[in-house]
C-alpha cells in the first residue's frame, strides 16, 4: 500500500490550452459587462440630448447640460463624444430611428372602417405633437441659418418624409398610385406637422383632437370612393417633401 500521500487525489494541472481558454472566457466575461455599460451610457446621453434639444431648445443643449441630465460625467461625455457637433449628430441619428419606430408602432391594434382611419389620424397628429417631434422642431430652425447642419438633415428628412408617407399609406390601406390619395396622404402628414407647430407655444389638444375627427371623416369618404372605383397610375412624388 502507498503511503498517505497515496491516498490524496491530486487534480490534474490543466494544460495550457485549457489554461488559456479559461482566462479567455474570464476576460469576456469582465468586458462583456463593460460594453454593456459602455452602451447604456452611450443611450443615456443621446436620449438626454433629445430630451434638451425638446425641452431647452439648440444653443442651450450643451455637452455639460446633456451629461448632467444623463448622470454621467464630462469626461467619459467626451469619451463616447469628443465634441458638441458629435454628440448633436448622433443623436439626430438615434431621433431619426426612434421616429421612424414611433411611425410604425402607429400602426399595431387599429380598428377596423371609419374608426382605423381616424385612429391613424390621430396618432399622426399626437406624433407631432411629442417630444421626438418638438426636437426635431429645434434641429429644423438652428438648420435654417446652418448651411452645414442643413447639408446634414436634408437627406435624413428626406428619407424620413418617405417613410412615413409608406407607413400612413400602409395603415390606411391606402391606393397610393392614385396621384388624388397620394396628396392627400401627404397633405395628412404636412396637416399634423402644423398642428403640432401650434402645440410649441401652448396645449392645443383640444382644438387638434377635433380637426383630426373632421379630417378623417372627409379622408375615409376618398379613401372609400378610390377604393370602389379604381385608380389610375401615380405619376408624381412629393412624399419627400
Amino acid at each position: 500500500m502507498g503511503g498517505r500521500g497515496a491516498l490524496i487525489e491530486r487534480s490534474p494541472r490543466p494544460h495550457g490550452r485549457d489554461r488559456h481558454r479559461g482566462e479567455s472566457m474570464a476576460h469576456t466575461s469582465t468586458r462583456e459587462p463593460k460594453q454593456d455599460r459602455s452602451r447604456a451610457t452611450r443611450q443615456a446621453l443621446l436620449e438626454a440630448t433629445i430630451d434638451a434639444l425638446a425641452e431647452l431648445g439648440w444653443a442651450a443643449t450643451t455637452v455639460g447640460v446633456v451629461a448632467a441630465r444623463a448622470g454621467v460625467s464630462r469626461g467619459a461625455t467626451q469619451h463616447h463624444f469628443p465634441t458638441r457637433e458629435d454628440l448633436i449628430f448622433a443623436a439626430l441619428d438615434h431621433m431619426f430611428d426612434a421616429r421612424i419606430e414611433e411611425a410604425r408602432r402607429d400602426g399595431a391594434d387599429l380598428p377596423p372602417g371609419e374608426d382605423r382611419t381616424y385612429a391613424v389620424v390621430q396618432r399622426l397628429f399626437d406624433r407631432c405633437a411629442g417630444p421626438l417631434f418638438k426636437a426635431a422642431l429645434q434641429v429644423w430652425t438652428a438648420a435654417a441659418s446652418d448651411a452645414e447642419l442643413r447639408a446634414r438633415i436634408l437627406p435624413v428628412e428626406e428619407r424620413f418624409g418617405r417613410l412615413t408617407h409608406a407607413a400612413a399609406v400602409e395603415q390606411l390601406r391606402a391606393d397610393d398610385s392614385d396621384t388624388a390619395t397620394h396628396r392627400l396622404v401627404q397633405a395628412t402628414l404636412d396637416l399634423a406637422r402644423g398642428l403640432g407647430l401650434a402645440d410649441v407655444m401652448t396645449d392645443d389638444s383640444r382644438r387638434r383632437n377635433e380637426i383630426a375627427r373632421a379630417w378623417a371623416a372627409h379622408l375615409d369618404a376618398v379613401l372609400v370612393r378610390t377604393s370602389a372605383a379604381g385608380a389610375p397610375n401615380h405619376t408624381g412624388d412629393d412624399s419627400a417633401q
